[in-house]
């Protein structure tokens, strides 16, 4: 018996605002025929290709602690910093820096409502340090 992952679902205060933050982060979009709108206590965005969704879902209680599940995600257009930089101009905010002096690691950034997830080194700087 085999299972596919058929989305990933994350708790939120609003889940219209953080469906429209993540979408702009990850150039996700809502389905046209059922869109999300202020209010709405689920909200899903779709991948460009269809292939991954992201569910909010409206939840009465604010983040508490320490995410025990969280995305890593890798730049596909620009190095690790400059998206760093991008995603902190869309108001996320650095947990913690992992980057060492070699140029390898990862920050660990935290959505408007303190979800935290990673930012690791493009696949080109990878390429470039030998790590692939």
């Amino acid at each position: 018996m085999a299972l596919a992952l058929s989305h990933t679902t994350v708790n939120a205060l609003d889940a219209y605002a953080q469906s429209v933050w993540w979408a702009e982060l990850l150039d996700y979009h809502e389905d046209p025929s059922d869109p999300n709108e202020p209010g709405h206590e689920e909200c899903m965005i779709f991948s460009p290709d269809g292939s991954h969704r992201l569910l909010f879902i409206e939840v009465p209680d604010a983040k508490q602690v320490r995410n025990r599940v969280h995305l890593d995600l890798r730049p596909t257009d620009r190095p690790r910093d400059e998206e760093v930089a991008r995603v902190e101009g869309l108001g996320a905010t650095v947990v913690q820096d992992c980057r060492t002096e070699d140029g390898r690691g990862w920050v660990v950034l935290a959505d408007p409502e303190g979800n935290e997830f990673c930012i690791l080194r493009s696949d080109e700087e990878r390429r470039a340090a030998g790590d692939l």
